[in-house]
C-alpha cells in the first residue's frame, strides 16, 4: 500500500473520530470557555404557573409572569444556583403537564391535598389560606344561604374550592350537582359570571379572590375555614429537586426579602 493510501486512511480515521466525538452529551458537565477557563453549565427548570392567580402568579400587561410565587422562585433559583423558565399552564391540566415532563414543578398557590399527594410530592408549606365566598352586591345572600345548597355556586375547575363544594355539599346530598358550575378555566371567568348574576356565589382562595373582585360590584361575605397550605408540586422521582426547593423555601422564610414580597403584593393570610 502506498504512502498516499496510508495518508488517506489516516485522514479518514481522524475525520470519523471528530464526528463521533461531537455526539457526546455534555449537558451538565463543565465546558471550557475561549480563554481556557472551565465554565459550569447551569441547570434550567421549567416552572408551571396559573397565569391568572393574583397575587401569587399572573401575566402582566407586557406578557411577563409576575407575582409573589414568581418572585419567590426566582430568588430561590439565585440562591440555589439554577435557572428558571416560567410558563402559564391551564390549571386543570397543570399536574398532568408535570407528570408528562412538560414542566418540572408547579409553584403557583397550589394547595397540598391527599388526592394530589397520590400523584406528586410537595415541598414544605409556605403559605396558609382559607376559601372565601363572594356574592353580587345586589343580593343579600348569607353564608347560611351558601351552605343550604339551594343556589348556584361557581368555582374554577381543579381548585380546592371546587373540591370542597363537591365533598361537602354535593356528595353529602345537600346540593344537587346541577347547581354547581365548575367548568371555568380561570377564576376571572367565575367573577365575571357572578358580576352578571349568572351564578349566585363564587368560592376561591381568599387572597386572589380579593384581587379578582376589586373594582367590581362583588363582596366577600365569609370564609370556609379550610386551613389549606400551599406547597410546590414536584414529581415523586425528582427527590434531589425537592430537597433543593425545601432548602430554598427555608432560606426565604428566614430572610427579610419575604416581608418585602408580602408588602409588594399586598399579601394577607
Amino acid at each position: 500500500m502506498t504512502v498516499k493510501v496510508y495518508g488517506a486512511i489516516l485522514v479518514l480515521i481522524l475525520a470519523l473520530a471528530m464526528v463521533f466525538s461531537g455526539c457526546t452529551d455534555t449537558s451538565g458537565e463543565n465546558q471550557t470557555s475561549t480563554d481556557g477557563v472551565n465554565v459550569e453549565e447551569t441547570t434550567t427548570y421549567i416552572v408551571g404557573i396559573d397565569g391568572e392567580h393574583k397575587s401569587y402568579s399572573y401575566v402582566d400587561t407586557d406578557g411577563n409572569p409576575v407575582g409573589f410565587d414568581v418572585d419567590s422562585i426566582k430568588w430561590i433559583a439565585e440562591k440555589e444556583g439554577f435557572e428558571v423558565e416560567i410558563i402559564p399552564v391551564a390549571w386543570d391540566g397543570i399536574i398532568p403537564a408535570l407528570m408528562a415532563g412538560k414542566i418540572d414543578m408547579v409553584y403557583s398557590g397550589m394547595t397540598i391535598t391527599d388526592k394530589r399527594l397520590e400523584q406528586v410530592n410537595f415541598s414544605i408549606p409556605y403559605w396558609k389560606v382559607n376559601q372565601s365566598v363572594a356574592i353580587n352586591d345586589v343580593n343579600n345572600y348569607t353564608m347560611d344561604d351558601f351552605m343550604s345548597g339551594k343556589y348556584i355556586i361557581g368555582a374554577q375547575s381543579g381548585t380546592s374550592g371546587a373540591q370542597w363544594v363537591e365533598e361537602n355539599l354535593i356528595d353529602t346530598g345537600i346540593m344537587p350537582a346541577e347547581n354547581f358550575k365548575n367548568t371555568y378555566s380561570t377564576f376571572p371567568l367565575v367573577s365575571e359570571d357572578l358580576k352578571n348574576q349568572r351564578i349566585d356565589f363564587a368560592i376561591y382562595d381568599k387572597p386572589p379572590m380579593l384581587e379578582a373582585i376589586e373594582g367590581k360590584p362583588l363582596s366577600i361575605i365569609g370564609e370556609v375555614d379550610t386551613n389549606e397550605e400551599y406547597g410546590v408540586a414536584i414529581r415523586k422521582s425528582d427527590v434531589e429537586l425537592l430537597e433543593t426547593i425545601n432548602d430554598g423555601l427555608t432560606q426565604l422564610m428566614a430572610d427579610p426579602y419575604l416581608e418585602e414580597l408580602k408588602t409588594e403584593y399586598g399579601m394577607v393570610e
